[in-house]
């Protein structure tokens, strides 16, 4: 069944040791990054979100199944009916920072972030370049031998200079991500979710690493609850209208054009070090 119509009913066993009424209609529902695009209102063509979770997902609603298997792109029915989503999986985005952090002994990420945020513009361009590939790759290399890089050590780089170049190395797949998934057309709004989305300086980064205007999500830490329960809504009788809203924004982070322009040669030296690294 579609992901928003009834695919039965709970058993009066469970209904009563739950305390929920009999005949509780059960929804066909969502998988996690479907349900969480329910959740936040991305249900039209277009519509997507950025995950900064322990993986790094990019998702978009598309009209049509367009599977990229070439570049490792997902392509799956979405938890409504006439919808389909594209995906771009990285397999260490928040989690490459949670290693930094035990790597260099710091409290946790909130912290490793604080240092990174006190860099000059001049000393991010300076810091190392990071290859986030510490379980393999997925999107767009498919290739589960990829490992892991910090390019460019010196003597005068610290812990703050290595939790830049992580969120900036894991930012950098993400933009090989969405270049995968883009083919011809372009995604200008995206919403940002996930545990890494509560800081500032990743946001802005990943804003203008993706020359996309990222709207934080109000509900970034619950979308895929509330996508679920959306779509059990729907199958006892809501209608979409009134059910899949947008949730709101809490801030609103736009590319910016002088920090792109010192992420581009980094971006490009990025793309070098995987070809000259890669194991096959």
């Amino acid at each position: 069944v579609e992901g928003n119509e009834s695919s039965g009913h709970l058993l009066s066993t469970w209904a009563q040791a739950w305390g929920m009424r009999a005949h509780t209609v059960v929804a066909g529902g969502g998988g996690d990054n479907a349900a969480s695009a329910v959740g936040i209102g991305a249900v039209s063509p277009g519509q997507g979100f950025v995950s900064l979770g322990t993986s790094g997902v990019i998702f978009v609603v598309t009209d049509s199944f367009r599977p990229a298997p070439d570049k490792a792109v997902h392509a799956f029915a979405h938890a409504l009916p006439q919808r389909w989503h594209q995906m771009s999986v990285m397999l260490s985005a928040a989690s490459a920072l949670s290693w930094a952090v035990q790597l260099t002994g710091r409290a946790d990420e909130a912290c490793m972030l604080a240092e990174a945020e006190q860099l000059s513009p001049a000393q991010r361009s300076c810091a190392p370049i990071f290859l986030p590939y510490l379980s393999g790759e997925r999107t767009p290399h498919n290739n589960p031998h990829a490992t892991g890089l910090l390019a460019g050590l010196t003597s005068n780089h610290s812990p703050a200079d290595i939790a830049y170049a992580v969120i900036e190395g894991v930012s950098f797949g993400l933009m090989d991500g969405l270049a995968a998934m883009q083919q011809d057309r372009t995604t200008t709004v995206l919403t940002l979710v996930g545990g890494g989305a509560r800081s500032d300086l990743w946001a802005q980064l990943l804003a203008s690493a993706l020359d996309c205007s990222l709207h934080r999500d109000n509900a970034a830490h619950s979308s895929a609850a509330i996508g679920a329960a959306r779509l059990a809504w729907l199958a006892d009788g809501g209608s979409e209208a009134e059910v899949c809203r947008a949730s709101g924004s809490s801030q609103i982070f736009e590319p910016d054009a002088i920090q792109g322009a010192m992420l581009s040669p980094r971006y490009e030296r990025f793309k070098t070090l995987y070809a000259a690294s890669a194991i096959s």
